[in-house]
């Protein structure tokens, strides 16, 4: 069993960051993408990745 007490503080941040990562692979999933629209998402997933330091 976790020990919040001494464990990291998840924060209203990382949740945010989280939640438009999520939200930007489902438009990556959804597929009816142009090839630019695709490469702009990949760009943008990458850069909140980077941020979130998962890349």
């Amino acid at each position: 069993m976790k020990n919040f007490a001494t464990s990291k503080k998840y924060t209203c941040n990382e949740y945010r960051e989280e939640m438009i990562l999520l939200g930007l692979q489902k438009r990556l999933a959804s597929g009816d993408l142009t090839s630019k629209e695709r490469e702009n998402l990949l760009r943008e997933i990458a850069e909140v990745e980077k941020q979130m330091g998962i890349d």
